[in-house]
């Protein structure tokens, strides 16, 4: 069976046949973050060659319609006849530009604040004048979306969750005389996932009473934790468990056939704030039926040494054999009540 969520945490679902394209380019920003990392720089990389040339053209057609193209010609083949027009008053609007190509060099000059000295702008053309500002004006708007979104790419918030561990099994035993579906989750770094909340879904095929099919419908289920409700402080890996009753869509599911229920997936979600940045982050697991062991309890990982307590990450998932009862609970509890 295809997972619906990885192991990573990637959402196995693939988006076909979209007809309305153009929604995508009225969030151009978030479509641009989106974008895998060759396809940004490259967009980078074009949008400055585009305007670089683009108002290098207009510079050019500046300097041609003023002449200024003419009287650099004449001072380069005739210097005498050159300095004689210099004198008789003639002003270019921008200074040294002969060619395209020195106009294209001084749309860079103008556009990334580089002055080499060679060529400015005069008083000569008030048009050369507003190119100008348009131009820096141009140029500070890509370089903050640009820049933003190089930004908000390098500090997305699936970054923060590749330091939070789920781990590789879950386990159903006994806890305070029932079943459970256990999980530990824990955080690598140091910083803390602020008002971290951790929730459970069991994704599954299911058939309505009048006969429609749902092929992933999404249940939620209740979730128990060493500090209660949904909250908690994970300054220290915790086994986050679930309690199978006559609630849980686990209630009829017994080691006997915990295997045939192919369909089975456990989707766990943990959501939080980071400390240090303020983002919104999330990371998500699953679990198929045949990554949860039966009658298996995690091992203690956290010990005091010398006044403080040291957490033993190599032994996060390990697991031990426990007395469990092989049948469902629903058993287990009519069981209880018989006696």
């Amino acid at each position: 069976r295809a997972r619906f969520v990885g192991k990573n945490g990637a959402c196995n679902v693939a988006h076909k046949n979209i007809r309305e394209q153009g929604r995508f380019l009225q969030d151009v920003f978030t479509t641009l973050v989106d974008l895998k990392w060759p396809h940004t720089l490259l967009i980078f990389t074009m949008s400055f060659l585009c305007s670089w040339l683009l108002f290098g053209m207009v510079w050019w057609l500046i300097a041609f319609a003023h002449g200024d193209l003419d009287h650099s010609t004449r001072l380069q083949r005739d210097p005498a006849e050159g300095a004689a027009g210099s004198a008789a008053g003639f002003v270019p609007c921008v200074t040294s530009i002969h060619s395209f190509t020195s106009a294209f060099l001084f749309s860079i000059e103008v556009q990334v604040t580089i002055g080499f000295g060679g060529r400015m702008v005069t008083e000569e053309c008030p048009a050369a004048i507003l190119v100008l500002i348009v131009q820096n004006i141009v140029g500070l708007v890509i370089n903050a979306i640009m820049l933003g979104c190089i930004f908000m790419k390098t500090s997305q918030a699936h970054r923060r969750a590749e330091t939070l561990i789920f781990s590789k099994h879950a386990v159903i035993a006994l806890r305070e005389g029932r079943l459970c579906f256990m999980l530990r989750v824990g955080d690598l770094r140091k910083s803390m996932i602020i008002s971290a909340t951790i929730r459970m879904q069991v994704v599954k095929k299911t058939a309505s009473l009048e006969g429609e099919v749902v092929p992933l419908n999404q249940i939620d289920i209740q979730m128990e934790n060493p500090v209660g409700g949904n909250s908690i402080f994970l300054v220290s890996p915790l086994i986050i468990y679930h309690v199978i009753d006559k609630n849980s869509p686990l209630y009829d599911i017994s080691p006997m056939n915990l295997h045939h229920h192919e369909d089975l997936e456990i989707i766990v979600i943990l959501e939080g704030v980071v400390e240090t940045t303020g983002i919104t982050t999330q990371a998500r697991t699953s679990y198929l039926a045949d990554e949860i062991l039966w009658g298996q309890r995690f091992v203690p990982i956290v010990a005091e040494e010398d006044g403080r307590y040291s957490v033993d990450y190599s032994k996060f998932g390990n697991t031990v054999k426990v007395p469990t009862p092989s049948c469902t609970a629903r058993q287990l509890e009519e069981d209880r009540s018989i006696m």
